[in-house]
């Protein structure tokens, strides 16, 4: 087969077939500064197709995933953390390699953080 027909036929694939989404169904966990003092949560993940559910477990408390999504190795989601009575979003961030999530975090207009999620084995 000429060159030619073997680059096409590999562009071809590439589009129809998109990379898969990476799969960060399971548990993490991170410990990482904040403006309210050092932080340590554990993250449980469940993906089906490109929608992510699960919670955030801090010492402040547990909140649900929201509008959670994966698309290739990137992951989005917030969490709603209530802070003396008010509600704070947080929107995460984040790019899934391996066993390892490197996140940046917005604290609404407070904010904003790095962290390094770890997958638990």
């Amino acid at each position: 087969m000429p060159y030619r027909a073997v680059f096409m036929l590999i562009l071809a694939s590439t589009l129809v077939f998109p990379a898969l989404a990476a799969d960060p169904t399971g548990k993490w966990s991170a410990t990482f500064d904040t403006m309210i003092g050092q932080q340590k949560y554990t993250y449980e993940f469940k993906l089906v197709g490109d929608k992510l559910t699960g919670k955030a477990v801090s010492q402040n408390g547990e909140a649900e995933i929201q509008d959670g999504k994966v698309t290739g190795d990137v992951i989005t989601f917030v969490e709603t953390f209530n802070f003396q009575g008010n509600d704070i979003r947080i929107e995460y961030t984040g790019k899934i390699s391996g066993d390892e999530i490197k996140f940046t975090r917005k604290v609404a207009e407070y904010a904003t953080e790095e962290l390094v999620a770890k997958r638990e084995k």
